[in-house]
């Protein structure tokens, strides 16, 4: 067995003078003063502050040809772990992350490190390429992986099964021989090992999507999707079961969709899971929606409305009627809004009802009511039940019909404050979706106290935060005065933010209140164009000005703003 070879090395000062850290002069001195000292120059280059210890790392990788990675979660695979005993793993320092064929990568924070890689090969059996990677991290993976001796084959997950708990589980049912399946105790481990992840990991939806050959984990995390492991194929079943148990569903049906709900208790919190099922080619793809009430962020205050915009916007809630929509497509964060609104008006005094789809967190002191369209319980019939249950705040989970528009739009002209959400990209656009159900202008313009569009972006991630000089398109993108300098900032990626250099999501808003102007333009039946031309005419922030502003304090970045904003705000 060997190492993979590694190419011709190249000078550590050539490699720096074409990154640009020193000049031919200056590594001049450098050598000069290496010959003075007898000491190695990576060592002087860090004294020198001219590179971190990490910079240096990194550089004397590429001088070796070995390449830099953040060992970030996901990309240690459990199953060639044991391949190194833990002892030689926390001796050498390095820990095996995947297999491909008879080549172990391996991680090292060492890149000189020739008699550790020779010794891995011949434990391993196979050839070694080793590529860098933080000591920290290292470390930390050591830890984990070892000591919960995460491997997939055997689905010994390094949780108790106390660790995670059913909080309402199913009732006793006949034990076919694939609920035995499901409560074995390789696949409880498993998906416990699974939920256990994400949930910590802060994921708002786990997808567990079967393949020929394998069954793939992603979690989302700030809106986007990573690849949390990738199982045997084998295994798909007995879990996709597992899930179907905790929930209490048929899981003797694969046929047709379902949908329940699992509650967990982990870390000493309840977690709420809702499960969807989906068939497929290759079997059931199931998706989880994590609803975590302890992460919830349930005070107005800190979902980055701004001063101006959150001062307007608690104006309008304290009103004593009237209708607000909160405006976005899925996953936006308009739940969230809501019930952050709702919180701030939960008082002795009020009387607060919602209707749901579903109930997503439980507030103490507030009405909240479940759509159930099967038996006839539909936000519009609902609505008008609550309306004689002495309400002064109505939250609306959704407008989808004129029939729930309309019933909302009479309750919020009766004396009743209506809350709501509408699917639509912007503030302005709803009040055009309005008139495209059949609801009449005047009723709109009477009854609209305001619309708020809303978008969640991703904040930079604290850890590898960097401030850089942006090229003078950005600046301009961003309205920035010529001859103004301005420092923004990005993330590199680390492995706290699975590389991705984002860590944790802010909002953006378009907040539109209803103004005597705009009241005389809805009564003409307009366009949303001839909103949107008001709006601007009259100096009201655009969700794209507002998110700009978040670039230039340097809590996101311009290309985030750009991606959640493709429609023109």
């Amino acid at each position: 067995m060997k190492t993979t070879p590694i190419p011709k090395r190249k000078r550590l000062g050539e490699i720096l003078i074409r990154q640009g850290k020193i000049t031919p002069e200056r590594l001049a001195e450098l050598l000069r003063k290496q010959k003075q000292v007898s000491r190695p120059l990576g060592q002087i280059l860090v004294e020198e502050e001219i590179l971190t210890p990490e910079d240096l790392q990194n550089i004397l990788g590429e001088q070796l040809g070995i390449p830099h990675v953040w060992l970030r979660k996901g990309m240690i695979d459990p199953r060639v772990v044991h391949l190194l005993p833990k002892e030689k793993a926390v001796l050498f320092q390095v820990i095996p992350m995947f297999r491909v064929r008879n080549v172990l990568t391996l991680a090292t924070a060492d890149p000189h490190a020739f008699f550790v890689f020779d010794e891995v090969s011949q434990i391993a059996g196979l050839d070694v390429h080793p590529v860098l990677c933080r000591s920290e991290d290292i470390r930390e993976a050591i830890q984990q992986y070892y000591q919960e001796e995460m491997s997939i084959d055997d689905i010994v997950a390094g949780l108790d099964e106390q660790e995670i708990e059913v909080v309402s589980g199913p009732v006793e049912k006949e034990i076919t021989e694939i609920a035995e399946i499901a409560e074995g105790s390789p696949v409880v481990n498993l998906t416990n090992m699974i939920l256990v992840k994400a949930i910590r990991d802060g994921a708002s939806d786990i997808h567990i999507e079967p393949q020929a050959e394998k069954f793939r984990v992603r979690v989302r995390i700030d809106g986007l999707l990573y690849e949390l492991m990738t199982p045997r194929a084998e295994m798909h079943p007995g879990v996709v079961s597992r899930l179907k148990v905790m929930a209490n569903l048929d899981i003797a049906e694969r046929r047709i969709p379902q949908d329940g709900r699992i509650q967990v208790s982990i870390d000493g919190r309840k977690i709420d899971l809702r499960f969807s099922s989906m068939p497929g080619i290759h079997g059931e793809k199931v998706v989880l929606r994590i609803l975590d009430q302890s992460k919830a962020i349930l005070d107005i205050n800190k979902l980055g409305l701004g001063t101006e915009v959150l001062d307007r916007f608690k104006s309008l809630l304290r009103q004593s009627h009237g209708l607000i929509l909160v405006c976005g497509p899925t996953g936006s964060g308009k739940t969230t809004t809501l019930y952050s609104a709702i919180s701030m008006l939960n008082t002795l005094e009020k009387n607060i009802v919602t209707i749901e789809d579903p109930v997503e967190y439980q507030i103490e002191n507030i009405n909240q009511n479940q759509v159930k369209e099967a038996i006839g319980l539909s936000f519009a019939k609902f609505l008008k039940h609550a309306l004689r249950q002495d309400p002064d705040i109505i939250l609306v989970g959704e407008i989808r019909d004129k029939a729930t528009a309309e019933i909302a739009i009479q309750a919020s002209l009766t004396g009743h404050l209506v809350l709501s959400t509408l699917h639509t990209n912007g503030s302005a656009s709803a009040i055009t979706r309005l008139l495209e159900m059949g609801i009449e202008p005047y009723l709109i313009s009477s009854s609209l106290l305001a619309s708020m569009a809303q978008r969640l972006v991703r904040t930079i991630c604290p850890v590898c935060k960097t401030a850089y000089s942006p090229s003078e398109a950005v600046l301009a993108e961003l309205g920035v005065k010529e001859g103004e300098r301005l420092q923004l900032a990005r993330g590199k990626g680390c492995s706290e933010c699975y590389d991705s250099g984002f860590k944790g999501r802010t909002g953006i808003y378009e907040l539109m209140p209803m103004t005597d102007g705009l009241r005389s333009i809805v009564l003409n039946n307009p366009t949303v164009d001839t909103i949107q031309e008001y709006i601007r005419s009259n100096g009201h922030t655009t969700m794209k000005a507002f998110g700009y502003e978040k670039v230039r304090a340097g809590e996101t970045t311009l290309e985030e703003i750009q991606r959640v904003t493709t429609v023109e705000m």
